[in-house]
């Protein structure tokens, strides 16, 4: 059985990927909400809260797409106090880059970027302490 692998070079900087990783991540992202996660992702480490916060979506809708992001190995998470931090793995930001320059409106995903300049913490001490 041959094996595909695919190189992608930017500014220097090369990922190689096997093909079926490839497409791996690429089912991961094909998701609207997943890929919008993925985009703010780009801007700074979030946790769940904030991320409902901008998608206006579940807690549990908002855990299961980052569960499929990170079994793609797209991002992975650290705990940050009482909150699980998300942030994007480092050898995946050439092809997120990549990806994002094929989209022509990206009204969505700016609007995204505009939300979480004012969204702080304390959103998610507010829906801690209403879910205690």
């Amino acid at each position: 059985m041959t094996t595909c692998t695919i190189i992608i070079i930017k500014k220097n900087y090369e990922i190689i990927l096997n093909m079926k990783d490839f497409i791996e991540k690429l089912k991961a992202l094909s998701d609207e909400n997943r890929f919008r996660i993925v985009m703010m992702l780009k801007i700074k480490p979030l946790c769940v809260c904030e991320i409902y916060s901008v998608l206006s979506i579940s807690n549990s809708t908002v855990s299961t797409h980052l569960k499929t992001l990170r079994n793609a190995k797209i991002i992975d998470y650290k705990k940050d106090g009482r909150w699980m931090e998300y942030f994007i793995l480092p050898e995946i930001i050439t092809l997120l880059d990549m990806t994002e320059n094929l989209i022509k409106n990206k009204e969505i995903i700016n609007n995204d970027r505009e939300k979480l300049k004012y969204l702080s913490r304390d959103v998610c001490s507010a829906n801690f302490e209403k879910n205690k």
